[in-house]
């Protein structure tokens, strides 16, 4: 089935080329109006966005030629087969909700298809989505604050920021799935963390083992809910951060604790009828935040049989370490899925490198490195903050980024800068479909620049370009009965699809 370019797609393309704002270290964009006035049929279609931001998610098309042979530059798929993709999108965090809702009707509405639309927008397909308050909410607060599970119940503030902007990526959207992660159990549950007295803060603590049935409950409570508004839960991890217990909520949970807590949730899960929602281990660091005792966490769980069944894999962070650290977790097991859970941008390294230079580093390392290390999925951190990066709690991060910020004063669509959070995602998600496999290939390299290619479940091909050399690039994917030409700029991310 041929890809077609047609006047439809000019309000598309204005937003992900011209609304980026002229920001510190951003040069302005000029404004690319590349839509044909009349439909034109290609091929293929190809996504480049270039360090410069000269372009931005541009989108052209390719026709296919007529042999392997028209060029030296030929690549070839292979009958390897890798892993099952489960999407790629961001984290829809309570102050992501805030934002977005301040926004008009309109404009929020051009900005979340821009998103999660499969047929008017890049078609992200996965989620983040706090089990309660996180460090990014207004308030902190679970959905069991009084003390007793019978207590359990859907907290007022969901209503108000979380539940009216899911339900507007659903009507965009069906198709979307989450992954949940607490920063907290409800503080009854907790005890210190070197002691068993009750510890009544958000700030650090340790589940206590008495209230561990309890929380087992808390988890399927909170995902019925969830499936009962409609909303596609596909996993959840057991604790956010869990060796950083010094965030505005937080928890301590070591693996031990992971361990014994996972034979209760495990069960209830199965008793529950949930037993297709996976239980995703860790969610942190790769350097386990030097702490020798928690070196290779899941691994440590993993060896116990009976929590070992119960778990689907493992998740990651990488505020501390190098993403080689996955070598590792797949080679000691292989039939454990890996996700990448959040990532962020801010101060700290945005304006270090610029727009290009972090997109840069995001791709190779996040995008580039999870995916050719068996990473089933990946979400990225706050979707929306202000351009103060507000709203945070006291104590949670102050110089964090938005995927995309926007005007405090205004929540105008036209106030939007797109970072390069928000084009990591789109790049993935218009051309690794939810369902595709990793697929091997075979044949040209060039210096500086790295690809992988994808089988979706609607036989198309997509691939995925990164080029960091001072040199544009022409790759030329074969098969027996024709060839897809692309070039891929001088420092640059490219992203292409096309049926056969």
């Amino acid at each position: 089935m041929k890809r077609i370019l047609s006047i439809t797609l000019a309000g598309f393309l204005a937003l992900c080329s011209c609304s980026c704002g002229n920001k510190e270290n951003q040069p302005p964009v000029t404004p690319v109006d590349n839509t044909p006035t009349t439909p034109v049929s290609y091929d293929a279609t190809v996504w480049t966005t270039t360090f410069d931001r000269a372009k931005a998610f541009e989108r052209s098309g390719v026709n296919f030629g007529k042999a392997a042979t028209m060029s030296p530059n030929v690549v070839r798929l292979t009958d390897d087969r890798y892993q099952r993709i489960d999407g790629f999108g961001l984290a829809i965090t309570q102050a992501s909700c805030y934002n977005l809702l301040k926004m008009t009707a309109a404009d929020r509405s051009a900005l979340l298809k821009e998103l999660f639309s499969p047929t008017e927008g890049a078609g992200s397909s996965l989620i983040r989505v706090c089990i309660g308050g996180s460090d990014f909410s207004m308030d902190e607060y679970t959905w069991c604050d009084t003390k007793g599970i019978e207590n359990f119940a859907i907290h007022p503030s969901e209503d108000q920021y979380l539940f009216p902007i899911l339900d507007e990526i659903y009507r965009i959207n069906p198709e979307v799935e989450i992954i949940g992660s607490p920063w907290s159990c409800p503080r009854w549950m907790k005890m210190g963390v070197d002691n068993s007295a009750a510890y009544d803060r958000w700030t650090s603590g340790r589940l206590n083992p008495l209230y561990y049935a309890d929380y087992a409950t808390y988890f399927v409570k909170w995902i019925q809910a969830m499936q009962k508004r409609g909303y596609k839960v596909m996993g959840v991890t057991l604790q956010n951060e869990p060796l950083n217990h010094g965030n505005s909520m937080s928890l301590y949970m070591p693996w031990e604790d992971q361990m014994e807590f996972l034979k209760v949730v495990g069960p209830a899960f199965e008793n529950a009828g949930l037993g297709s929602v996976k239980i995703m281990l860790f969610d942190h660091n790769y350097n386990y935040d030097n702490m020798d005792s928690q070196r290779r966490y899941p691994l440590n769980i993993y060896k116990e049989p009976a929590a070992a069944k119960y778990a689907a894999g493992s998740a990651w962070h990488n505020y501390g370490g190098s993403v080689s650290e996955l070598d590792a977790i797949h080679t000691a097991a292989p039939d454990k899925g890996i996700w990448f859970t959040e990532a962020s941008i801010g101060e700290w390294n945005y304006k270090n490198h610029g727009f290009g230079g972090q997109l840069q580093e995001d791709f190779r390392e996040i995008v580039m490195g999870t995916l050719k290390r068996y990473g089933k999925g990946i979400t990225l951190w706050n979707m929306m903050l202000d351009d103060e990066g507000k709203p945070y709690r006291p104590g949670g991060c102050s110089t964090c980024y938005g995927a995309v910020s926007v005007s405090h004063s205004s929540y105008a669509l036209s106030s939007v800068d797109r970072k390069s959070h928000w084009y990591d995602v789109l790049h993935t998600s218009a051309v690794i479909r939810k369902g595709a496999v990793r697929v091997g290939t075979e044949g040209y390299t060039a210096s500086g620049v790295s690809y992988l290619a994808f089988s979706n479940p609607d036989k198309s091909t997509g691939v995925i370009f990164l080029n960091e050399s001072a040199t544009d690039q022409q790759f030329v994917f074969a098969s027996s009965a024709h060839s897809v030409s692309i070039k891929v700029p001088a420092k640059s991310v490219v992203s292409a699809i096309w049926n056969d």
